[in-house]
């Protein structure tokens, strides 16, 4: 069932949210404030969740606020990756969720966190377990990045890919399992941590590894999913069919569904971080997909509205 919808992904992250056409965060304002209204009148009982910030910023936080946006969310949502790109070490956790709680009484998500395996798959398997000691309890919901791991001739989203060097390379090594299918030894430690951790896995359109990715949830005991609904693949030829498949495909979890990037044609800019050039479009599109999804999956109301759930 759909338990939350999620308005963009990292939108203070210039890979996600094109920051040269919108510095100061006025038109994101205005796009999320749309798209949460048009959730809310086609479905009120899902909460929705401002998109995970990266960095964990209460300056960000601050800034929407005094747009009004957090006026129009249930929950706002972190991502965090201290052992790969974040400048805080993995102890820091707390300290970072007591930052934005400072500045909001809303419940605050961890929508993505993960430890890649470039270096050493020991170094991931440590991380996993230590995050789940810093996080338990602390949070409503963690959701681990990720199940897979990036097939290496996909690419990665990223601005500048391999002039980034490790940084670009370590998204390839975000998940408990190798692309090759085996499993990672981290994969058996996230099978104790699945009664508190979800996961959030990313499937790109079309993606061959849907089914294989239900059968090893049910394996592992997750209940909880994070993913994304594609406002620039919908204009794909079968972009329906996928998402229904993908949407029927995950009907027995508890999904959160992230609603995210611009198509070409629409934006203000030609690229996926662009603004869009007319709001309401993609107020139309988070309606249309929530009304459509809310009603396949057999929605019931997953979480309180407003409070802090421990």
């Amino acid at each position: 069932m759909i338990e939350a919808a999620m308005i963009w992904n990292e939108p203070n992250n210039k890979s996600h949210w094109d920051l040269e056409l919108d510095p100061d965060f006025k038109l994101f304002a205005e796009m999320a404030i749309e798209a949460a209204c048009a959730i809310r009148a086609v479905e009120p009982r899902i909460p929705r969740v401002l998109g995970g910030m990266s960095p964990i910023d209460p300056n960000f936080v601050g800034n929407l606020a005094a747009r009004g946006v957090l006026d129009h969310v249930e929950a706002i949502a972190v991502h965090g990756f201290p052992l790969d790109w974040n400048l805080w070490p993995i102890a820091a956790w707390p300290d970072k969720i007591a930052e934005i709680r400072a500045v909001t009484r809303l419940p605050v998500w961890v929508s993505e966190v993960g430890v890649s395996s470039f270096g050493a798959e020991e170094v991931q398997d440590w991380g996993l377990s230590r995050t789940h000691e810093l996080l338990r309890g602390l949070v409503p919901r963690v959701h681990w990045y990720s199940l897979f791991d990036l097939p290496q001739s996909w690419g990665a989203t990223t601005r500048h890919r391999e002039a980034e060097g490790s940084s670009y390379y370590r998204h390839f090594y975000m998940g408990l399992i190798r692309e090759d299918g085996t499993p990672k030894p981290a994969l058996a430690t996230f099978g104790d941590c699945a009664p508190d951790f979800g996961l959030c896995q990313w499937f790109h359109f079309e993606d061959h590894r849907l089914e294989e990715a239900v059968a090893w949830m049910r394996r592992l005991g997750v209940r909880r999913l994070r993913t994304g609904l594609s406002w620039a693949d919908s204009f794909r030829p079968n972009a329906l069919a996928w998402f229904d498949r993908m949407m029927d495909a995950l009907a027995e979890f508890d999904v959160t569904v992230t609603f995210c990037f611009t198509p070409e044609h629409l934006g203000l800019a030609p690229h996926h971080t662009s603004p869009p050039r007319d709001n309401a479009e993609f107020g139309n599109f988070c309606a249309w997909m929530t009304e459509r999804y809310a009603a396949r999956t057999g929605l019931v109301p997953a979480i309180p509205m407003r409070a802090e759930v421990g």
